[in-house]
């Protein structure tokens, strides 16, 4: 809530008689009757509630309220929430802190990362992530060897977000070896910030993950990057059994336009998932040459009609880069 919001007359008594009802329900709406009133005044009631009721629904929607009040003790109150003997309601605090992209929030919860629990140092992380607070580089390279997956997950984030070179190695290293596949993931698409070839063999190791998220992830990376020499075992992994990495792995080809991929990519116009024949023709319109607009004429065909647009997409982009190249031979349509 910003600061200079125009106070809304309340009956504070009344709001106090409901917040001390022996229901959990009437309590619960007197959270959120003060957190709509936008009335400053109501904060401690907030707080209050936060920290010292009974129930755990009534704590757990103060916490998701509070993230609207962009003041000190709202910060502090949502932090220490991050304690609370409620999955739900630590949750709820975490994901009201990472809503409140305030520069002065990481001054409050960097020291609170020494001592906090597996899951109040997650959200801890997690909120640092977007405030982009190079303060916050340091403790996120070290808890990439915390011993929770969630924390080595959330502090990749902090160190993707602030394209922390110096933990290109860590994150490799998690990258290849981390027992916990949602680690592996987030470090494998970390890396895409990675301004040379360094990371190449670690996302071409990452394309055999036994978890096909991960998969996917590495194939969306290298498209990030550009690395010509990813083109083979992109290709390769047109034939993986998740269409989700397919989609991924035509995506990134498209991106390398690399004309030696055409063929490969034009035997995906046949492929079961729509939304990989939409992406194959599209990656086409990115490297295909004349060889590939008879396949590209026959998708306008295709009983998805993205599929058809993208072939229309596709064909065009190839007769205006051939005409620019050299004499178009006109093509019988």
């Amino acid at each position: 809530m910003t600061t200079n919001a125009s106070p809304v007359a309340t009956s504070v008594p009344f709001a106090d008689s409901r917040f001390a009802d022996a229901d959990p329900a009437v309590r619960r709406l007197a959270v959120i009757a003060a957190a709509e009133s936008e009335d400053e005044g109501q904060q401690p009631l907030l707080l209050r509630a936060l920290r010292r009721d009974t129930d755990a629904d009534v704590r757990r929607t103060a916490a998701e309220y509070l993230a609207a009040w962009e003041t000190p003790d709202a910060i502090d109150a949502l932090c220490d929430a991050l304690g609370d003997r409620d999955a739900a309601t630590r949750e709820a605090a975490a994901e009201s802190l990472s809503a409140l992209k305030l520069p002065a929030l990481g001054v409050r919860l960097l020291p609170r990362l020494a001592g906090a629990g597996d899951t109040a140092r997650a959200a801890i992380l997690r909120a640092l992530r977007e405030l982009r607070l190079p303060d916050s580089a340091g403790p996120a390279h070290a808890a990439l060897a915390d011993p929770a997956a969630a924390v080595r997950r959330e502090a990749i984030g902090v160190l993707g977000w602030l394209r922390h070179t110096p933990a290109l190695p860590a994150l490799a290293a998690l990258a290849r070896n981390d027992g916990n596949a949602d680690v592996r993931r987030a470090a494998v698409g970390a890396l895409g910030f990675a301004a040379n070839d360094s990371v190449l063999p670690t996302l071409l190791q990452a394309l055999d993950d036994k978890h096909w998220q991960v998969r996917e992830e590495a194939a969306a990376t290298l498209g990030k990057l550009r690395q010509i020499a990813a083109r083979q075992t992109l290709e390769t992994a047109l034939d993986d059994p998740y269409w989700q990495v397919t989609l991924q792995a035509a995506r990134a080809l498209g991106r390398l336009r690399d004309p030696a991929s055409g063929d490969a990519l034009a035997r995906l116009l046949t492929y079961p998932i729509s939304n990989v024949r939409k992406e194959a023709a599209l990656a086409l319109g990115e490297v295909g040459s004349v060889e590939e607009l008879a396949v590209l004429e026959a998708a306008l065909q295709d009983g998805d009609p993205e599929v058809r647009k993208s072939a229309r997409i596709a064909i065009a982009q190839i007769m205006e880069r051939s005409a620019a190249t050299s004499p178009l031979t006109p093509v019988d349509r």
